[in-house]
């Protein structure tokens, strides 16, 4: 090897050293390779920085908006709540749920892509269900490279390995071909990582410990007043029909307070928060809180139909409306005046539906009752007039539920995301555009339907893998341009020739499946897979069996958070270290060598 080549290689092991070492964060050691290989000389100052505008970071990030479209709209916080109702709160039963899921999409779309669209819709179930989500990003991303395996379009490097056999003059794999050896790891894969990776998988960071946020429902206990929530429904007819909710007065007459109106839209029912010019319409769905009795004089002089207050309707409330408790700040203006009098819905946008005093939920009829300094109050409403709250001089925010975190901005644009999400996932699958240009058409979309904000798009980014995945590409590039990669590979196949066939696919595997952890496996591919086939007819072998060994090696990168993209995005929400990896990661691949040694030969033969 010459100098250079050598250069590249301890600048490799430096890099593999300090991210085990794990005292400098990941990004940083990337932006450092960056400056040592632009100083160095061994890539152009160019070819240094290149990996900020490659396409694959340019792809991630436009899923990034693609995947906040799908959690500003609450889709994320309904798959989630779908999942939930699946899997409960049971770790396994969740990954069982998830996990089959996202191997099949990632069998016809891009893996990164799968995993940047799971990624809002896992941190919300992760939120519901209490769970730490570092026991379920990882199991998500191993998935989704465990998917690529199943097809011939999974990934890149079957596609690579196919375009080698062809270029050969062999019949290349048929679409299903990989399906034989990769349903075989699909099934251990998912039973190791749902029954033997939650032995190495982390708990909540240090320092860090669940949610202890209430929701809903538990703020709704607290206050005493689960019995006291009601759903209404606006028959044609009804008195109330084109008034606003000033002119219904249906606090002043009967004592009931309106905090939601569910109204059926083209495709969903959307959720509206109330304020006094709302003018109500036939069929709407009228959240209130009022006694029983106020309920029933309401229905009986209004024309209005009593529907109870369905269990569903608090989870589909929390995802685009929500409540906060506050206490009444020591000279707030509001001291001394009744609920009435101080219009809260006019001033705030939102309704109070509970009053403690001194540790105590007040009676149903606090709307007279006198505010008074440490009162706490349960106001209900939109989630923007919810965040406002931080800055109003007259509260302070004891608690705001759980759910908060993932409340939806722009609910009514839930059509749209869905229509651009699937719009996205048809031209990936049937190849009518590039994946690149599926992800930038559909981030425009997002974006342009009001579905993402642009200052929502700009904090949807992930810096942190955008910045080691793009400064870990030179490297890459570095190894192959500076004849180190091939020095390797050429290095230990020689070493395999003149052995049994078998031990042959081994070599293959391994030489693969290591260097497919450091660089990528698309790479890796492209210069393994001529080498296996010469050395395939060299020995006078079938080529099948050695690059089908090749392929689906380069999908098990499960041992570094730098070997595939897929690792590198659910890092920072996996609060995840280089070791983590390493500890769950090797084990499935011990697991994946040893079937697809075992099992290729059995499908394609010598």
């Amino acid at each position: 090897m010459t100098a250079d080549a050598w250069g590249v290689l301890i600048l490799l092991a430096i890099t593999i050293a300090l991210f085990i070492w794990d005292k400098l964060r990941m990004d940083l050691v990337a932006l450092m390779v960056v400056v040592v290989l632009a100083l160095s000389g061994w890539v152009t100052p160019a070819e240094a920085v290149f990996g900020s505008g490659n396409s694959l970071v340019v792809m991630i990030a436009a899923l990034f908006i693609v995947g906040e479209g799908l959690f500003q709209t609450g889709l994320a916080a309904r798959a989630g709540l779908l999942l939930l109702r699946v899997g409960g709160t049971s770790e396994a039963r969740i990954l069982w749920a998830l996990l089959p899921m996202v191997a099949l999409m990632s069998a016809f779309m891009s893996s990164t892509g799968a995993v940047a669209l799971f990624i809002p819709v896992v941190l919300t179930l992760a939120r519901r269900s209490g769970i730490n989500p570092g026991r379920l990003m990882m199991p998500l991303a191993f998935a989704s490279l465990i998917g690529g395996m199943l097809t011939l379009i999974g990934t890149p490097p079957n596609l690579v390995v196919a375009n080698q056999m062809k270029a050969s003059g062999v019949e290349p794999f048929a679409f299903f071909d990989f399906t034989l050896v990769g349903g075989a790891i699909f099934i251990v894969g998912t039973l190791y990582l749902i029954y033997v990776a939650r032995f190495f998988l982390p708990e909540a960071p240090e320092g860090e410990e669940r949610t202890a946020e209430p929701h809903l429902a538990d703020l709704a206990k607290r206050y005493g007043i689960e019995d006291q929530l009601h759903r209404l429904r606006v028959q044609p007819g009804s008195s109330l029909i084109g008034k606003t909710v000033s002119e219904a007065g249906l606090r002043t007459h009967f004592d009931i307070t309106l905090f939601g109106i569910r109204r059926q839209g083209r495709l969903v029912s959307s959720l509206m928060p109330v304020l006094s010019e709302t003018r109500i319409q036939p069929w709407d769905h009228l959240l209130v809180y009022g006694s029983p009795e106020a309920i029933d004089r309401l229905c009986q002089a209004c024309g209005i139909a009593r529907e109870g207050f369905p269990s569903g309707e608090m989870g589909r409330v929390n995802q685009e409306f929500g409540a906060a408790e506050v206490i009444v700040r020591r000279f707030s203006p509001l001291i001394g005046k009744t609920l009435k009098e101080a219009r809260l819905r006019d001033r705030i946008g939102l309704s109070v539906i509970g009053v403690r005093r001194n540790n105590e939920p007040m009676a149903a009829d606090f709307q007279n009752t006198r505010i008074d300094f440490g009162d706490t109050l349960l106001l209900v409403g939109g989630w923007r007039y919810i965040e406002a709250l931080q800055n109003n001089r007259d509260f302070v925010i004891l608690e705001t539920p759980a759910e908060m975190h993932e409340a939806s901005r722009h609910g009514e644009k839930s059509p749209w995301a869905l229509t651009i999400t699937l719009a996205m996932l048809v031209l990936m699958i049937t190849g009518w555009v590039s994946t690149l240009t599926a992800s930038l058409i559909a981030a425009l979309a997002m974006i342009l339907t009001g579905c993402v904000r642009m200052d929502e798009a700009y904090r949807s980014f992930n810096a942190t893998s955008l910045v080691l995945i793009a400064g870990m590409l030179p490297l890459a590039k570095a190894m192959s341009t500076t004849g180190a990669l091939d020095a390797l590979v050429s290095g230990v196949t020689h070493l395999a020739e003149g052995q049994s066939p078998h031990l042959l696919l081994a070599v293959f595997f391994l030489i693969t499946s290591v260097l497919s952890q450091f660089i990528s496996n698309t790479a890796t591919t492209v210069l393994v897979a001529p080498i296996g086939m010469a050395t395939a007819q060299s020995l006078g072998i079938q080529p099948e069996p050695v690059l089908m060994t090749i392929a689906l090696a380069a999908s098990t990168a499960f041992a570094t958070p730098i070997a595939s993209p897929v690792n590198t995005l659910v890092i920072a929400p996996g609060h995840y270290r280089f070791l983590d990896f390493v500890k769950v990661g090797i084990p499935l691949q011990i697991l994946s060598m040893i079937l697809i040694l075992l099992l290729t030969p059995v499908f394609f033969p010598f």
